[in-house]
């Protein structure tokens, strides 16, 4: 009855690693390029799940409706990782993920407005958590220089938008279509507008100059993000949009010890407050679910 739960867990995993993958394989490769790569690792997985499970046989009932909301949920997404990699490669992961994250907050009230989602009290005090926790993780350490500046951040307000998007267009798509083949068909959506913004930015050439190592990151956080994908879409299918997006979030536990371990990057004790506070606000989201 509850499988749900456990696929939306099993997304926040991989949403946790892909970020860590990501953020290795764009030290010096153009983020928009990246993305445009990655992608195609994601199309091939999701195409691949596609016929494993049989779902290709359920393209011939897929309605007008549902593919142009599947269409807009690929656009948003694809406006979303173009952000949130751009986002990743100027900043800290310690501070892009927890904006990102706090797309939460405009999901559940969009679920409540377009979905017609409860919002209980145990939300309101999570959004308020959440809020909360994501001020004080990107609050800069006391006695330290930012080198990033401040362009990471709009890039990752602008990911959290449009996430958010993503996952209400998303559930409206894949109301009547299977989960794999609604994956699929919008992540094709994602792959042509990527490249359409690498050669729109003239940065076609930087192909061809993408070193072997990062190559190989760009890669497998495609085959995370693809895994993320397909395990976060089931759970939307059968259960609610204002809970999943919640759990897929707690992704940040994740992506804060990889980062802690492969990229060294220290948390202050604000910080480490703030990621308490978005934990807690998450987990206050779940109960009576």
């Amino acid at each position: 009855m509850f499988m749900w739960i456990i696929y939306a867990f099993a997304s926040a995993f991989f949403a946790g690693v892909t970020s860590i993958l990501a953020k290795c394989g764009i030290r010096k490769t153009d983020s928009n390029v990246a993305t445009a790569i990655r992608t195609i690792v994601v199309l091939l997985f999701s195409w691949v799940m596609v016929f494993l499970v049989g779902s290709q046989a359920t393209l011939s009932k897929l309605t007008g409706e549902s593919l142009l909301y599947l269409v807009l949920s690929g656009l948003a997404t694809g406006a979303s990782w173009l952000c949130y990699f751009k986002a990743l490669q100027l900043g800290d992961v310690n501070k892009v993920v927890p904006v990102d994250k706090s797309s939460t907050v405009l999901t559940i009230l969009l679920a409540f407005f377009l979905l017609h989602e409860e919002i209980t009290w145990q939300k309101a005090v999570g959004v308020a958590a959440i809020a909360a926790g994501t001020y004080l993780m990107i609050q800069k350490k006391e006695g330290s220089v930012r080198k990033s500046g401040k362009g990471w951040f709009l890039y990752a307000v602008l990911s959290a938008v449009f996430a958010s998007l993503t996952a209400i267009l998303g559930k409206l798509g894949i109301a009547e279509v299977e989960s794999n083949l609604g994956t699929a068909i919008r992540t094709g959506v994602v792959l042509i507008m990527a490249w359409v913004v690498v050669f729109a930015t003239g940065n076609g050439p930087a192909v061809k100059k993408v070193p072997k190592n990062e190559l190989i990151f760009i890669c497998l956080s495609g085959l995370a993000t693809g895994a993320s994908w397909l395990c976060y879409y089931k759970a939307l299918q059968d259960g609610l949009a204002s809970v999943v997006v919640p759990i897929d979030k707690l992704s940040i536990l994740v992506t804060i010890a990889f980062s802690y371990f492969a990229l060294h990057e220290r948390l202050s004790k604000k910080a480490l407050l703030g990621l308490v506070l978005i934990v807690a606000g998450t987990l206050a989201m779940l109960v009576k679910a």
